[in-house]
């Protein structure tokens, strides 16, 4: 039985919330991300600017602050220890630039007093990295072989994908509250501005929420065949 069968099978239904959730979630993120980049900060300082403030404040001048292709590619390398601004929010002087370059600044943070979810995460990329490789290989291989045998394989790829996105939402959430604080202190957005900002961190913050269901409920599905298969 191929692995595209199984997966059409009565337990199809379980992917469709994470699905919906995360197209939900993506255009959220866009129409929000969209609305306030249009909509200059008082202070006038830029994505890069506001984030070397918050940096250099907390003693982390030695940390970069690095302008990279892509939209909304912003991170925080750990590895590294540099923070990578895409350009339109390394350049822009948007409440949107400003909020996503705290929040990555906010992992800087977190990196600097070894906060534990984050420690974590760092550990479990590796092996996140390797269960997600995985998952390809067992759809491919699932095709042309007996796709029971890989089921297993599937539900331990999935429980490591999801204990990742499950670590990093408290990481993501954290990040943005250390990121309005630190706006706020700075003076780099005013009290009435900081709702703005807010909106698009949540909305961002969807996009985890959405991507943890996902992965959930995608392991349920095969701890659901593998069971069925069980009983048969």
């Amino acid at each position: 039985m191929m692995l595209g069968v199984l997966i059409l099978d009565q337990y199809w239904w379980l992917a469709i919330p994470g699905l919906i959730l995360g197209f939900i979630a993506q255009i959220k993120l866009s129409s929000t991300y969209n609305r306030f980049v249009r909509v200059p900060v008082e202070s006038g300082l830029s994505g890069a600017e506001a984030a070397r403030e918050i940096l250099d404040r907390a003693g982390l001048d030695g940390v970069p602050v690095h302008e990279v292709p892509g939209h909304l590619t912003d991170h925080y390398d750990p590895m590294k220890k540099a923070l990578c601004l895409s350009s339109e929010n390394y350049h822009g002087t948007s409440l949107a630039a400003v909020g996503v370059a705290a929040h990555e600044a906010g992992h800087a943070l977190q990196h600097q007093e070894s906060y534990a979810p984050l420690k974590l995460r760092m550990a479990l990329v590796p092996i996140t990295s390797f269960a997600s490789q995985a998952v390809f290989w067992v759809f491919m291989l699932g095709m042309f072989m007996n796709a029971m045998k890989f089921v297993g394989l599937a539900i331990i790829a999935f429980a490591v994908i999801s204990l990742f996105q499950a670590v990093t939402l408290p990481v993501e959430f954290d990040a943005s509250r250390r990121a309005k604080a630190q706006l706020l202190r700075l003076g780099i957005v005013q009290n009435h501005e900081s709702g703005a900002v807010g909106k698009v961190l949540n909305a961002a913050a969807l996009t985890y929420v959405a991507a943890l269901i996902e992965a959930v409920m995608t392991l349920l599905h095969f701890i659901l065949i593998a069971r069925g298969h069980d009983r048969d």
